[in-house]
Order: C-alpha cells, then sequence, then structure tokens
C-alpha cells in the first residue's frame, strides 16, 4: 500500500514538473524515479520555487 502512494506522489509531482518547466528530460526523469520520498516532499514543498531542472537537481542532491 505505502509503495502505490510512493508511485502516485512520484508521478504527480512528475505532473507539475511538466507543467511548471515545460518538458523533463530523460536525465531528470531518471533521477525522479530512484529519488528517495524525503526528496520527493521536498521537491513538492519547493514546487513554487523551482524554475529550472537545475533547481530540481540542487534539492535531490
Amino acid at each position: 500500500m505505502e509503495k502505490g502512494r510512493q508511485e502516485e506522489k512520484r508521478n504527480t509531482l512528475k505532473e507539475q514538473l511538466k507543467v511548471k518547466l515545460g518538458t523533463l528530460s530523460n536525465p531528470l526523469e531518471e533521477k525522479l524515479t530512484t529519488t528517495s520520498l524525503e526528496k520527493l516532499n521536498e521537491l513538492t514543498l519547493n514546487i513554487f520555487n523551482i524554475n529550472s531542472e537545475e533547481d530540481v537537481l540542487k534539492i535531490i542532491h
């Protein structure tokens, strides 16, 4: 059950980032697929501060 929620959160975040940034590069999509739940939560909280893929990478590294 928990894994399903993580996957749902990951997919929702990817969709939000696509709306915000236009598109996501394949390398970024792959990184998001392997990013921890903690980092996904951090990205979600910072969605309004993200303006580029670089911003996303700064948060997940």
